[in-house]
């Protein structure tokens, strides 16, 4: 019994999706949870501090939900590069934009909220939002 069937036989995981030589899918393809330790999707690099880096795809993750094929696509660790930050100036615009969310339109108050796009006034502005 490979180690394959003992997954399936143990856990029910698919073994259509097992294939690391690309030769049912044309792409190196991992079940969910059971990729190389140095291949890593989007997140993972990003929890640990790292972003791709303009490397290519090598290899996806493949799982069924709720009857539809998910893919998560993978890059080689080895090659991510350290995530960018953002100047000061950067960070200050960033600021003044959110700022900008929270003040009201039509009295001009910053609120504690984000104001909502869909009514473009704070609660008490907004028809029916309240009184002022």
């Amino acid at each position: 019994m490979t180690d394959l069937d003992a997954l399936t036989a143990r856990t029910g995981i698919r073994a259509e999706f097992y294939d690391p030589l690309g030769t049912r899918y044309g792409f190196p393809t991992f079940p969910y949870h059971y990729a190389p330790d140095n291949l890593a999707t989007r997140r993972q690099l990003r929890a640990d501090g790292l972003r791709p880096g303009g490397q290519p795809v090598v290899a996806q993750m493949l799982w069924r939900h709720r009857q539809q094929r998910r893919v998560a696509y993978l890059y080689r660790r080895d090659l991510a590069a350290p995530k960018r930050t953002a100047t000061p100036a950067q960070r200050a615009l960033i600021a003044r934009m959110l700022l900008a969310r929270r003040t009201c339109r039509h009295c001009g108050i910053t609120r504690p909220y984000y104001i909502p796009r869909s009514a473009g006034a704070c609660l008490i502005c907004e028809p029916g939002g309240g009184t002022r």
